[in-house]
């Protein structure tokens, strides 16, 4: 049975043409004729291949690799064989992603799943929705009332639209998403499976029952946002919840009622982020990472993955642990129990226990 080819193949291009997409230097001029037909990791690539080595963990991987050429840092030159050109870059990893966007552009945004070019003839869209000129819809959609969708817009199969929904232009709404209660900005990927806008989670605890607070803000999300697969966007209960141009989100994030998520945010997998908390801009949080409600993460701060963040955490901080504290004093208490069980003294001089 023949395979499936699931992205376009680009065209072969040399290695002068690719040193001059990027900021690489061809070590040896004159191998720019040589031809690149694609991309590869070390273990993986062929005499056609350009790959990249950043990280002395796969050194073994380039002493054997048999790619084309390789971009490389000028300290690790020495390390590549010699049947490889060499393409030399300050920073590898961001050089090879350039030339990976250029090659394979038509993956960068998603398209209609179904190849369509208009509106499918099973979606469901309310005679009061607007759509502009150049909306993709797939099958199975329902759009709302007086929803609006700008120009460039792809509308996943199964996707549900709620009433009086913004959604910018250049956007793109994953197959089966639900999304009410939102305003959306332009440029934004929302990956299949979210759900955006429903209610957050609050009650008024008491022994006779829990009082549901209603739940009447809304979700905006700003320019250039990317929301993984899975994830879960509360709206906001007296405040709207926002989430800050730039920002990316990976897979089955819970983001609470009334949350702020500053400009240019990294959140990794399965992240909790409870109901009024504030991260400011350019925040990087690992995977699994939980924080309370009404906690403030300064701006450029970072916490480790798989943390528990109670504190406030000041600006450019850099936090971790179960509860979260600055990672040097973390690092210092976990060396110091690990002391403790091996010797039975928390003191470096043995000075700590009888």
């Amino acid at each position: 049975m023949a395979q499936p080819v699931f992205f376009e193949q680009p065209p072969s291009s040399t290695l002068a043409e690719i040193a001059a997409l990027t900021k690489a230097c061809l070590a040896d001029a004159s191998q720019g004729g040589l031809e690149i037909t694609g991309l590869a990791s070390l273990d993986e690539a062929g005499p056609r291949h350009l790959t990249f080595f950043d990280n002395l963990k796969y050194a073994d991987q380039l002493a054997s690799t048999k790619a084309g050429a390789c971009l490389v840092n000028e300290r690790f030159e020495v390390s590549v064989p010699a049947h490889v050109a060499v393409l030399r870059a300050d920073h590898p990893f961001r050089e090879f992603v350039k030339i990976a966007r250029q090659l394979y552009s038509d993956v960068l945004r998603p398209q209609s799943w179904f190849g369509n070019a208009g509106i499918a003839a099973s979606a469901v869209i309310d005679p009061t929705a607007r759509l502009e000129d150049g909306v993709i819809v797939d099958p199975l959609a329902v759009i709302g009332p007086n929803v609006e969708i700008g120009a460039g817009t792809v509308i996943g199969a199964g996707a549900m639209i709620a009433a009086n929904v913004r959604i910018g232009r250049d956007c793109d709404v994953g197959a089966r998403c639900s999304i009410q209660f939102a305003l959306i900005g332009n440029n934004v990927l929302i990956h299949p499976g979210c759900c955006i806008g429903q209610d957050g989670y609050g009650f008024v605890f008491g022994p006779d029952g829990h009082l549901k607070v209603p739940q009447t803000g809304r979700v905006l999300i700003q320019n250039g946002v990317e929301i993984g697969a899975g994830t879960t966007i509360d709206r906001g209960s007296l405040r709207d919840t926002v989430i800050g141009e730039g920002t990316k989100i990976d897979n089955q994030v819970q983001i609470g009622h009334n949350v702020t998520v500053g400009r240019h945010c990294l959140l990794a997998a399965q992240i909790g982020l409870a109901g009024s908390l504030t991260l400011g801009d350019n925040v990087a949080l690992g995977a699994k990472v939980g924080i309370n409600n009404h906690v403030h993460i300064g701006d450029g701060a970072q916490v480790t993955g798989m943390s528990g963040v109670k504190d406030d955490i000041p600006a450019n901080g850099r936090w971790g642990g179960f509860f979260a504290k600055p990672t040097k004093q973390w690092f210092r208490e976990i060396i110091a129990v690990e002391r403790l069980a091996r010797d039975g003294t928390p003191d470096p001089k043995g000075k700590g226990q009888d």
